[in-house]
This record gives structure tokens, sequence and C-alpha cells, in this order.
């Protein structure tokens, strides 16, 4: 049985700057809380604009020297840190739920996925090749090779804070850049056990460097000021993002933003309704609702919206909320006390917008933010749970009369992640993909993530790929050598 305060001992609170662990410069810290609890969980070290900017001079000094590693080098790290990772999963798993909530079922799933980029990556770091041709007018050849990009600031969210890591970090050091790492205040400790992780498995000093901080600007800003970083990776909310891509056109730096969503589950009259019921379950609750991916607007062709809303509203009902260390919970707390009231506030909009609660609707009594599974039916699209992002588990059903209607109504976001349809017409995965404004089509399927997938929107969701090989040249700048054709004379 793993002993969860041994665990919390072990894992580093303090910043690491240039392979050194150290406290934050100005010895300020905050708390991390259990949200099942309200337990303080840890103190950290809270880092600085200074602690930042040594976090980017340890990058910049390590930078040519871990580029001109071989490539089969970089990759045997990354596949280390994979079998570490494995090896650790009971202690990965019980940090994300300890911090975050999630089940410790999905929690174990998680460090699956998030460790599957470290070994996607640490491959395709081997096949990582450029090109060469001729010039169609001329003799002469051209050679185009993909090189490291540079330092790289890392920006993670709560929600995942395992894979949203490996998401960004593997790329990052398998193509052959340094890293500054900021992660979630709310969930640092998840990332602080994988650096030390990383470390284990033999990067390099400088190489990856994380800045924990109760201010994001006081990392983010001074940084992205100076010229020697040269890409920036987010995930999380549009408005943030819009505000870090300002940011980065001063010294036009590479950006990659994975934003928000308002993902459809179209569901048409010919679905198999077990299997839509079960996959659009899946596309709403995983992770608590709390996932960009999550099927915020479940859309439901109206000759089967009775049917197919009876068994959605059964397979919510049953699920079992509380503590996700607790056997059996599937749905465990949101992630603080302003979650659980804009849950609360979403759901008295729909109702005042016409909306009928068929289960849940309300705050969980107690310790903890706990918020009721809910289903509610009937709203109009004016309503805040149609136009906005819910993040949390509260699924809206709207109906639809027409395929035309239903790409209508998905389409009606400012957003573009993730999308999902369930119909038993084959050809309807071709008109889906034609007629969707998003990213991501899942279809009959509601989990679509994966390290082999280019994962990402359009829109105000974000700019790029991450995962497959796409991911990897997010983090590269393409070079072209012109040079003379071998069979040309001089004279």
């Amino acid at each position: 049985m793993l002993n969860v305060e041994e665990l919390l001992n072990k894992v580093e609170k303090r910043l690491f700057i240039g392979g050194e662990w150290r406290d934050g410069s100005a010895g300020e810290t905050y708390d991390v809380l259990n949200p099942a609890t309200e337990e303080v969980l840890a103190t950290m070290s809270s880092g600085t604009r200074e602690d930042s900017l040594a976090a980017l001079d340890a990058a910049h000094a390590a930078r040519r020297e871990w580029e001109r590693t071989a490539p089969r080098t970089r990759a045997e790290i990354l596949r280390r840190g994979y079998g570490l990772m494995q090896e650790r999963k009971e202690e990965f798993a019980t940090l994300m739920t300890l911090e975050m909530g999630k089940s410790f079922t999905e929690a174990k799933g998680e460090v699956d996925y998030g460790s599957d980029y470290l070994l996607w990556f640490s491959e395709e770091a081997n096949h990582f090749f450029g090109h060469t041709n001729l010039y169609p007018a001329k003799g002469n050849r051209m050679v185009t090779v993909h090189k490291p990009v540079g330092p790289c600031l890392l920006i993670t969210p709560w929600n995942f804070p395992l894979s949203m890591a490996t998401r960004k970090i593997a790329p990052a050091l398998a193509a052959g850049n340094t890293v500054i790492v900021k992660p979630a205040k709310l969930t640092p400790l998840t990332m602080q056990y994988f650096v030390q992780t990383m470390v284990d498995a033999g990067v390099p000093d400088g190489v990856i460097n994380i800045v924990s901080s109760t201010s994001a600007a006081n990392v983010s800003e001074p940084i992205m000021e100076d010229p020697r970083l040269r890409k920036m990776s987010f995930t999380g909310s549009t408005p943030v993002g819009s505000s870090l891509m300002e940011l980065a056109a001063k010294n036009i730096i590479k950006v990659s933003l994975e934003l928000g969503g308002n993902a459809p589950a179209i569901v048409f009259a010919d679905a198999d309704m077990e299997g839509a019921v079960a996959g659009v379950k899946a596309a709403k609750m995983r992770n608590i609702g709390e996932a960009c991916t999550a099927a915020n607007r479940i859309l439901v062709h109206e000759s089967i919206a009775a049917e197919f809303t009876e068994k959605f509203v059964a397979a919510i009902s049953a699920m079992k909320v509380g503590n996700g260390m607790d056997d059996g919970v599937e749905v465990g707390p949101l992630i603080e006390a302003k979650a659980v009231e804009r849950m609360q506030e979403l759901v008295d909009d729909a109702v005042a917008h016409g909306g009928t609660i068929l289960t849940g609707g309300k705050a969980v009594d107690g310790k903890g933010y706990f918020f009721e599974p809910t289903v509610i039916t009937g709203a109009s699209r004016d309503a805040k749970v149609f136009r906005e992002e819910i993040f949390g588990p509260i699924a809206p059903i709207f109906t639809f009369s027409s395929e035309e209607e239903a790409w209508e109504m998905a389409n009606d976001t400012e957003y573009g992640l993730a999308s999902y349809v369930f119909s038993e017409d084959p050809d309807m995965m071709y008109r889906a993909s034609d007629n969707l404004e998003f990213g991501i089509l899942g279809f009959n399927s509601g989990v679509v993530s994966d390290a082999s997938i280019p994962f990402g929107g359009v829109k105000a969701s974000g700019l790029g790929r991450e995962g497959s090989r796409e991911g990897m040249l997010e983090y590269t700048e393409v070079q072209h050598i012109g040079t003379r054709d071998p069979y040309q004379r001089v004279k």
C-alpha cells in the first residue's frame, strides 16, 4: 500500500534551474490544496521574475550541447523516462488524484497516456529526416533540414497535469531543444515529480528547468520579452492565449496554442443507441468534464431524443461521486470553489432560458468542491451552456430536425477543437469532416486522444498541433541549403 505522506515528502517543492533544486529568490511560498478535502497537501516555492530569467539563462547555456547530442542519445533518455514513469505509475496517479481530484482509475490512465508521448517521441527522434531534391528549373540541388528552434517556454494546465507536460516536453527534447516549464499553481506536484523522474532518466543540467509560481506573469513575461526565447507553447483559456500571443509578437516567437473548446456531440437518428449513450458519456464526463475536448453541447435528432435522453440520464445518474482515491468513484471534486460557483451559475442560467434539470443541478454538501453530475434539456441556444465552455459535469441536450441544422448548430461557436458524431451511415464520417469546423472529429467514439495523432483546433481553439510527427515539427525551424549541381562545369 502506497504511503501518501512518504510520497508527498519525496516530491521536491523547490524550483529546478540549471540542474539544481533551489528556493525562490524572494523566499515566497504558496499552498497546494486537495480539492476533495480542502486540506493543504504541500507548500511550494514561488518563483520570481529573477528566477524565470535564471531558468532562461540555464536553458540558453545548455542549448548548443543538447542540440548537438546524438538523436539516439536523446531518444534513449526519453525511453528511460517512459520506463520510470511506468514503474512509478501508482505514485504519479496518486499525486494527480490528490491535487487535481480525478479518480484514481482515470489518473492511472493518464500516466499511460502521458508516458506514451515519451515513448512516441523517443522513436520519432531517430526518424526525423530532412530531404534532398533538384531545383525544378535548373540542375542545382537543395537540401532541407529541420533544426531545433531554441529555448522553449512551456506553460501547462491544471486539468491534465502530467500528459499536457509530456505532450510538450517530449517533442521539444526529441528535436534538440531546452525548456523552461511553468506548471499550473493548482497542480504543480505532478510536474515536479515528472522533472525528478526525467533527471533520474539522465536529462543533462539545464535541459529541463521548472519554475512554479503564484503569478504566471512573473514567469512568462520576462522570459517572453527576452530575444533568447524562441518558442512558447501554452494550453489553457483563449483569453490568456490571446494575451500570450501579443507578447510573442514583439520578438516574433513561434507559438503553439491549445485553447478553449465548445465541442458538439451529434447523435443522428440512425446511431446505435447504446454505443451513442456510452460514447457521449465518455466524451462529456472524462476528467469530471474538466477537459477542453469535453462534449459541451449534446445535439440529438428529434426522432430519438426522448429515448436517448432517458438512457443518458440513467447512465449519468448512476455515476458515483466522491473522493477520487475511494473505490468506484467516477466523479471527483472540481478543482476549486470558484469552479463550483461557476457550475451553479450555468445551471441557473440554463433554467432561466427554458431548461429543465433532469438529474443533479447543485453542489454536494460538505467538505470538498463537489458538484452533482447534471443533465439539462430544453434550454435555448441563448443559454450559457450552449454559448460558453462548461468545464464541469453539466450535460445540456438540444435537438435538431435535419442534417443541415445539425451542422449549423455545431459550428455556431467561435471555438473549433473537438467534435463527435454518432451514426451508422459510413458516409456520414466524410460528410461530417466536410461540414464541421473542428480540428478533431470522433466518429462513433467519445475518446480520441493519443500520442500518435495531431491534436489541436481551429478558430479560437488555437494554433499548431501536438503529438504525432506534426507535434515535433512545431519545435523546429526549416533551413534550406542550396548547392551547385555537382555535374556543372566551372568555366
